[in-house]
C-alpha cells in the first residue's frame, strides 16, 4: 500500500462529534456525501499549529500575522502567476460572507446580480437576502464540458445589472474556465461597468492535470480593476470549520467600499483561523500533492462506475471533489430522497437550480466511496 493510501484511507468516525455533515444522519445507516467537507484528517503541520495555540491557553482577539500576508503573496505569485500587494488582502470569517458583502457593497436596492446556474446555492440566497434582483443565466453543455453561454449573458444584461458572481473552478459543474472564456466575460462586464466577484475557493483542487486555474483578475489591468477575488485554504486543506478566508481587491475604491461594508458586520478571525491558514499555505505542499493524487483516483473510480449505471451520466471533473451527476433519465422526482433510502446522503440538484441532478462529495476514504457507489448502483440499476 502506498503512503498516500495509508494517509487518506484512514476511516475516522465522525458521528456524534457535532459534525454538520455527519450528524444529519447520526441515527441511521446513511453515508453522508453532500456538504463540501472532506473526511480526511488535516495535515500534521496544521494539527501542530492548532496544538500550539491550545497549549498557550489564551484566546483573545487576533490579527493576521505579517508572515501570513507574505505567504499569501508568495503563493499567488508562484502557484497562480499573480503578483499582488499585501494591502489588497481583506481577511474574512468565511467565503460566503464575502459573497454577501460583495452583493451589498456593489449593488443597491433595485439593482441586479447576475450568475450562471446551476451554482453553489449561496450565490442565489445571498442575493435574495440582500433584496437584490437575481438574474440567472444557464450554463451550457458543450463538448462534454459545462461552460458559459455568452449569448444569453449579453442578452440578459439590463441597465440594473451591476454585479456578476462567477464561480471558478465551478461548483457544482467542476469546470476550470479557460483564458478565452474568462477574457470574453471580462470584455462583456468591463464594457458595461459591471463588477465581477470571482469565487476561486477550489482553485487548488485541480483534478484534470491538463487544466490550469487562471484567476480572472490576472488577465489585464481592466480585469484587475473590476474584480473582487475570494479565496481560502478551507476546502483544499479541510479546515472550513475555522472560517479563514480572504478577498483580493486591487482597486482602491472597490476595496474601500468593501471594507466599509464589512465594518461592524463581520467578526474578527480567531488565532486558530490565521495559524491554520499559515501552516496550510506554508508547510503542507507535500500533503496537498498526496491529496490530489488520491482525489484523482477517487474521481476515476467514480467515472468508471457511473458509466455502468443505467440512466446516470456525468462529465469528467476538471476541478473540485464535487461530482455533478445527471439523473434526469431515471424519471425519479426526488433523487436525493431516493438515494437516502438507499443509504447515501447527497446534495439535491434543485438547491443549485439544477433539478434532476445530484451533487456527490468524493473526498472520502476509498473504501467509503466504494460503499457509496455500491449503494448508488443498487438504487438505480434494476439489473442488480
Amino acid at each position: 500500500m502506498t503512503t498516500t493510501s495509508c494517509v487518506f484511507d484512514e476511516i475516522i468516525d465522525r458521528r456524534h462529534t457535532n459534525s454538520y455533515k455527519w450528524d444529519r444522519y447520526t441515527d441511521s445507516n446513511v453515508i453522508p456525501a453532500w456538504v463540501a467537507d472532506m473526511d480526511f484528517r488535516a495535515a500534521p503541520p496544521i494539527l501542530e499549529a492548532m496544538q500550539r495555540i491550545t497549549d498557550h491557553g489564551l484566546y483573545g482577539y487576533a490579527h493576521a500575522p505579517a508572515a501570513l500576508d507574505f505567504v499569501v503573496v508568495e503563493r499567488l505569485k508562484t502557484q497562480h502567476q499573480w503578483h499582488i500587494k499585501p494591502e489588497w488582502i481583506v481577511w474574512l470569517p468565511g467565503l460566503v460572507p464575502g459573497l454577501g458583502l460583495s452583493v451589498r457593497a456593489f449593488t443597491q436596492m433595485g439593482e441586479a446580480v447576475m450568475t450562471p446556474v446551476p451554482v453553489y446555492y449561496p450565490f442565489m440566497t445571498e442575493t435574495r437576502a440582500a433584496q437584490r434582483t437575481l438574474q440567472k443565466v444557464p450554463l451550457k453543455l458543450e463538448d462534454e464540458r459545462w461552460t458559459l453561454d455568452f449569448e444569453t449573458i449579453e442578452a440578459s444584461i439590463t441597465p440594473q445589472t451591476k454585479l456578476f458572481l462567477l464561480c471558478n473552478p465551478h461548483n457544482p459543474a467542476g469546470t476550470v474556465f479557460t483564458k478565452q472564456e474568462l477574457q470574453q466575460l471580462v470584455d462583456i462586464c468591463t464594457a458595461r461597468g459591471i463588477v465581477i466577484c470571482s469565487d476561486e475557493i477550489h482553485c487548488d483542487l485541480i483534478i484534470d492535470p491538463t487544466k490550469t486555474h487562471l484567476s480572472i483578475a490576472t488577465l489585464n489591468e481592466a480585469a484587475a480593476q473590476h474584480t473582487i477575488t475570494l479565496l481560502s485554504p478551507s476546502k483544499t486543506f479541510n479546515i472550513a470549520g475555522l472560517g479563514g478566508s480572504f478577498a483580493v481587491i486591487p482597486n482602491d475604491a472597490l476595496r474601500a467600499t468593501f471594507t466599509q461594508t464589512k465594518a461592524g458586520l463581520m467578526p474578527m478571525l480567531s488565532a486558530y483561523s490565521y495559524e491554520a491558514a499559515l501552516a496550510a499555505y506554508r508547510d503542507c505542499a507535500h500533503w496537498h500533492a498526496q491529496l490530489l493524487t488520491y482525489l484523482r483516483a477517487n474521481h476515476q473510480l467514480l467515472l468508471d462506475t457511473i458509466a455502468t449505471i443505467p440512466n446516470l451520466k456525468m462529465v469528467p471533473l476538471e476541478a473540485t471533489y464535487l461530482a455533478w451527476i445527471d439523473a434526469r433519465a431515471t424519471g425519479i422526482t426526488d433523487v436525493a430522497k431516493h438515494l437516502e433510502t438507499a443509504g447515501v446522503g447527497v446534495s439535491d440538484g434543485t438547491g443549485f437550480d439544477g433539478a434532476g441532478f445530484f451533487r456527490l462529495n468524493i473526498a472520502c476514504p476509498r473504501p467509503t466511496l466504494q460503499e457509496i457507489l455500491k449503494r448508488i448502483r443498487h438504487a438505480f440499476d434494476t439489473t442488480v
